[in-house]
């Protein structure tokens, strides 16, 4: 599977956006949400700073889901019952999303409020 040519690896890629687009409702909530943030932003027009962090911010999110998604498919295939440690590993890449989360929020406020006091 190494060394495949480009485009065959980036099917892979959609792939994997398909699949978890397909299973996960967190994941199509957080594309609404980041597609409602880059729409606000658009209109508000703040400035390519603010753009940037905001389109980062997005980035990072859907990765994180992205991950945590990854994680629980190999965890849940791997250890189909509940253990503590396997809890705590989901736990943790699912606090990974809401950290990421929590900084795009307060990214975007501060946008929003720095739009408002110009």
């Amino acid at each position: 599977m190494k060394n495949r040519p480009f485009l065959v690896r980036l099917g892979y890629a959609v792939d994997g956006l398909r699949a978890v687009w397909r299973r996960e409702a967190s994941f199509r909530t957080q594309c609404v949400l980041g597609a409602g943030a880059f729409g606000v932003t658009a209109l508000l027009q703040p400035g390519p700073l603010w753009t940037a962090l905001v389109a980062a911010a997005i980035a990072l999110v859907l990765s994180l889901e992205l991950m945590n998604s990854a994680l629980e498919d190999v965890i849940d295939k791997l250890h189909p019952a509940i253990a503590p440690e396997m809890k705590r590993a989901k736990d943790a890449a699912a606090a990974a999303v809401l950290v990421a989360s929590l900084g795009a929020l307060a990214i975007g406020t501060l946008m929003l409020v720095s739009s408002f006091v110009r």
